[in-house]
C-alpha cells in the first residue's frame, strides 16, 4: 500500500520543505492542489514544472497527480446551461491534464463542488448530460498524457450533483472512456449509509484512487472511523493505487496531521499483517 499526502495543508511552506518533511515521516507520494502553484494553470511555467518534479524526486517522492481541480478559478462550471462556459471548463481540464503529465502524475480528482452544483432551472438529468459532454470532450487529450480523470462523489452538504459511488458509476458509464474512472473518499462514503467495505468491493473495477480522512475533517486515526475494515477491503479487492491523506481542518498543524495519519495507517497495516511502500 502506497501512502501520499495532499499538500495544500502545508500552508506557507516552500515546496522543498513540504517534500522534505513528507518524505522524512514516510510518505512516497505528493498530491498537488493546482491553486497552491498559481491562480491559473497557465501561470505555471515549464521551468517551474520541471523544478517541482526535480525537488520531489530528490526526496524520493512521486507527484501522483492533482485534485481540487477548479478551486479558486473563475468562469468555469461543469453543469451550467452556458455552452461557452462548459467549453472553457473542458479546455481547462485539458490544460490541467498537461500540467499533470508534465509533473509525471497519473490521476486528476474532480471534486470542485461549487463548479458542479446545479444552477437554478437545471434538473439532474440536464446536469448529468452536460457533465458527460464536458468529460467526453476533454478525455482524449487527457488520456494522451497518460492521465486518468476521476469523478469524486461528495456529500449532500457539499454539492447536489453526484453524491454516491453509484451515481458516479452511472456517469462513468455514460462517458465510456477507459481513463475516466472513480475516486473514493472515506469522508464522502461515510455519508452514503452503505458500509464502506461494501462500496469498495462493489466498485473495485472502476476505482483508481482513494482518499483517507474522517468525518471530523482530520486525518485517519484522528477521528472515530476504524480503518481496519477499510484497509482490509482495499487489500481484498486488489486495489493497488495510492492511499492519499486529504484533510480539511488544518488547526492541529501540518506536522501533527501528517505524522499521526501515517503512524495510524502503518499500525492498521501491521495489524493486518501487511506493510506500506
Amino acid at each position: 500500500m502506497k501512502f501520499a499526502i495532499c499538500q495544500e495543508l502545508f500552508e506557507g511552506w516552500s515546496w522543498k520543505k513540504q517534500c522534505e518533511f513528507a518524505a522524512s515521516v514516510g510518505y512516497t507520494g505528493m498530491e498537488v492542489a493546482p491553486f497552491t502553484l498559481g491562480s491559473n494553470v497557465q501561470e505555471i511555467t515549464s521551468e517551474q514544472r520541471q523544478e517541482l518534479v526535480r525537488v520531489a524526486a530528490d526526496n524520493g517522492l512521486e507527484i501522483i497527480g492533482l485534485h481540487w481541480l477548479l478551486a479558486k478559478t473563475e468562469g468555469l462550471h461543469l453543469t451550467t446551461a452556458d455552452s461557452d462556459v462548459r467549453k472553457a471548463t473542458s479546455d481547462y481540464l485539458i490544460e490541467l491534464g498537461d500540467l499533470c503529465g508534465d509533473l509525471d502524475g497519473k490521476v486528476m480528482v474532480f471534486g470542485s463542488p461549487f463548479q458542479r452544483n446545479l444552477e437554478e432551472g437545471t434538473d439532474s438529468q440536464q446536469a448529468f448530460d452536460r457533465a458527460a459532454d464536458v468529460f467526453k470532450s476533454a478525455m482524449p487529450r487527457i488520456a494522451d498524457r497518460g492521465v486518468h480523470l476521476l469523478m469524486e462523489p461528495l456529500t449532500t452538504k457539499e454539492t447536489d450533483f453526484i453524491n454516491t459511488c453509484d451515481q458516479a458509476a452511472e456517469l462513468i458509464a455514460a462517458v465510456n472512456h477507459p481513463n475516466f474512472a472513480l475516486h473514493q473518499d472515506v469522508k464522502a462514503m461515510l455519508g452514503e449509509g452503505t458500509p464502506l467495505p461494501e462500496l469498495i468491493h462493489k466498485h473495485r473495477a472502476i476505482t483508481r484512487h482513494f482518499h483517507v480522512n474522517d468525518s471530523n475533517l482530520l486525518g485517519p486515526g484522528m477521528g472515530e472511523t476504524d480503518y481496519h475494515p477499510i484497509f482490509e477491503a482495499l487489500l481484498e479487492s486488489g486495489y493497488d493505487g495510492w492511499v492519499s491523506v486529504e484533510v480539511f481542518d488544518y488547526s492541529p498543524g501540518a506536522e501533527k496531521i501528517t505524522q499521526e495519519s501515517i503512524d495510524y495507517m502503518r499500525q492498521i497495516l501491521s495489524d493486518l499483517g501487511q506493510e506500506s511502500r
